[in-house]
């Protein structure tokens, strides 16, 4: 419509100095016939701006609630992590904690057994954050505090969890390699893995295993943020939605 009415004025002003009037009418005419173009050309552009604007605004909050899910299941898995690794830890604690030549309790360790062989760590659902990210519409954003948590927790915060999971892992590794190297069979049901465990090998490997506090501290961490950006939500859109 605006196009239009532009067209439309600009014919005017190329009509107007064709025409038998006076020429300062003409100039009045001319001159009008412009303010007219400039409004409806300024109109246009502000209800464009302002169109665009609601879009990106409602594509910022369906981002945002989005990623609010995204968080409280990521919290619900990070608090079984959490529960994971301090059991982890409590059984290499035990494997360590014993004096010298002293066996491992089979009733004892099998409450730790599946803690020593698994792994545990954060995948976060962050395909929403990319995706928004990569599209450049993080700075739609109003509330900037609440995009800086955003980016620290994905950026910052959960690398580094990551990385301390993984390295935990690494060390679990090198443990389980040990016993699948050493472990024999010693009847057709048992085998030699407790007298593995209770190795001063298995003991060495074991003892840089039974503090998990610096990967807990970044899981609360972590959590806390999450809980931030949620309350930040909520707060912007209703804890209704």
């Amino acid at each position: 419509m605006a196009e239009q009415e532009v067209i439309k004025h600009t014919k005017k002003i190329v009509g107007i100095w064709g025409s038998k009037k006076g020429f300062w009418h003409k100039v009045g005419e001319f001159f009008l016939e412009i303010i007219i173009i400039v409004f409806a050309v300024s109109l246009s552009i502000y209800l464009h701006d302002r169109s665009e604007n609601k879009h990106q605004q409602h594509e910022t909050k369906e981002f945002l609630l989005g990623l609010k899910q995204d968080l409280e299941t990521d919290i619900t898995e990070m608090k079984e992590d959490i529960k994971s690794f301090e059991k982890s830890s409590k059984g290499f604690s035990y494997i360590t904690g014993r004096k010298m030549n002293e066996p491992l309790n089979p009733d004892s360790m099998k409450k730790y057994i599946n803690s020593l062989f698994n792994t545990t760590g954060l995948v976060p659902n962050s395909g929403r954050f990319e995706g928004f990210k990569s599209s450049g519409k993080i700075g739609t954003i109003r509330d900037k505090e609440l995009q800086n948590n955003i980016m620290d927790l994905y950026q910052e915060n959960i690398p580094n969890l990551i990385a301390s999971t993984d390295f935990y892992t690494t060390k679990k590794q090198k443990l389980w390699e040990y016993v699948a190297l050493n472990t024999r069979r010693v009847t057709d049901s048992t085998t030699s893995l407790l007298a593995i465990l209770g190795t001063d090998q298995s003991f060495n490997i074991s003892i840089t295993l039974t503090s998990v506090k610096e990967i807990v501290d970044r899981y609360d961490v972590c959590i806390a943020k999450m809980k931030t950006i949620i309350e930040a939500i909520n707060k912007e859109y209703g804890e209704d939605h």
